[in-house]
């Protein structure tokens, strides 16, 4: 169990966040902007940091670079945006971010990254290469190792992802009719949601919209039904 500090401006991704990782075992801590950040990181002293970087005071860049410049980047920050770029993960990471999750998060890479970061997994070990802005003429540039220059490797903390299953669009399961409407219902509920969180890569948020759902209603219901959400969490 960790202490976790969730830092964005967005009530239902706070909500959302908060609920899945509460159900995960741990203590969640929210902030909706860096000044709450600040007051939180200060009091708290989460032991990981969920960032997002468009915020309406200060962004998430800024503020890692500040607790990083004043010696208070002590605990691994996971950086979150909508708009992720190859180049935005990179300097996150060389500022000090241990990973790079793009919105739409999906359950398997959130828990896949807090898991990551926990355990203070490096986030790149692959083979490095050689990168050189427009200009530098023959200069070598610096090393930035492979799985750094992606922004799923940044999303994953370095690890690679288990495939999701595919279900085709004319999936089918047959029901066993004889039993109680209520177990009969949930069955079904359970196979049309494993299907649809598999169709979408098992994106919340278009699952969401597909079954016109709430997400942290979803969520719910999903838990309730037995989904495995954390499925390939912890590797195979």
């Amino acid at each position: 169990m960790a202490n976790i500090l969730v830092v964005d401006d967005e009530l239902g991704i706070r909500d959302l966040l908060s609920e899945i990782l509460n159900d995960e075992g741990h203590n969640v801590e929210l902030a909706e902007n860096a000044a709450q950040a600040r007051n939180a990181r200060t009091r708290a002293r989460p032991d990981l940091v969920l960032l997002d970087i468009w915020m309406p005071d200060t962004d998430g860049v800024t503020l890692l670079k500040e607790w990083s410049t004043g010696g208070m980047l002590t605990m691994p920050v996971i950086m979150m945006s909508g708009h992720a770029t190859i180049e935005t993960a990179v300097e996150a990471t060389k500022i000090g971010a241990h990973s790079f999750l793009e919105k739409p998060i999906t359950l398997q890479k959130l828990l896949k990254a807090v898991e990551a970061a926990l355990t203070r997994t490096p986030v790149g070990t692959g083979p490095a290469v050689h990168t050189r802005k427009p200009g530098d003429g023959g200069s070598v540039g610096r090393m930035v190792p492979v799985m750094d220059l992606t922004v799923e490797s940044a999303m994953t903390g370095g690890q690679s992802l288990p495939p999701v299953m595919e279900m085709g669009p004319q999936a089918r399961q047959l029901f066993e009719l004889d039993k109680p409407l209520r177990d009969a219902r949930d069955e079904f509920e359970k196979c049309y949601f494993e299907f649809h969180l598999a169709k979408e890569g098992g994106s919340m948020t278009r699952v969401a919209e597909k079954t016109g759902l709430e997400r942290t209603h979803l969520y719910r219901k999903l838990k309730q039904l037995g989904v495995d959400l954390s499925r390939g969490k912890r590797g195979a």
